[in-house]
């Protein structure tokens, strides 16, 4: 892998999980969700389509099991996956578990939270649990 340093407003906002083979998982600290983020370990990437091939696969693997999991483990309503990258301009997947009655639903997220974050202790349980979820998925490397 190439040199790679996470934006500084991505490092803000979450948790770091661990790795996958081609990706970090972070943890959002926004209270909605869970809310992962897989952003690949390539500096200087802005799109998915400026991935190789063999990559924009991977990294479809890793969003597809990344979904998975939280549709299973949380029963999620709906899996919202997006990358928009207007605010930070590196790459970054979003993967957030919405429910029926969340704060934005039925709409998006952006613009309809209030941004209220997870407590340290809640944040930290949290991330224990998913990094013991994403375990089961081939190369995940835990923070």
């Amino acid at each position: 892998m190439t040199q790679f340093s996470l934006h500084p407003r991505l490092a803000a906002d979450t948790t770091v999980l661990g790795d996958l083979p081609l990706s970090r998982v972070l943890l959002s600290k926004e209270s909605l969700g869970p809310w992962l983020i897989l952003v690949p370990r390539k500096e200087d990437l802005r799109e998915i389509h400026h991935l190789p091939e063999q990559e924009q696969q991977q990294l479809m693997r890793e969003s597809s099991a990344v979904a998975a999991i939280l549709e299973s483990d949380y029963k999620a309503d709906k899996i919202n996956v997006g990358a928009l990258g207007n605010l930070v301009p590196q790459l970054h997947v979003h993967h957030i578990a919405r429910f029926e009655g969340d704060i934005a639903w039925p709409g998006p997220i952006w613009g309809n939270t209030d941004g209220t974050q997870r407590s340290e202790d809640l944040q930290q349980a949290l991330a224990e649990e998913l990094r013991a979820e994403l375990s089961s998925i081939d190369g995940f490397t835990a923070a």
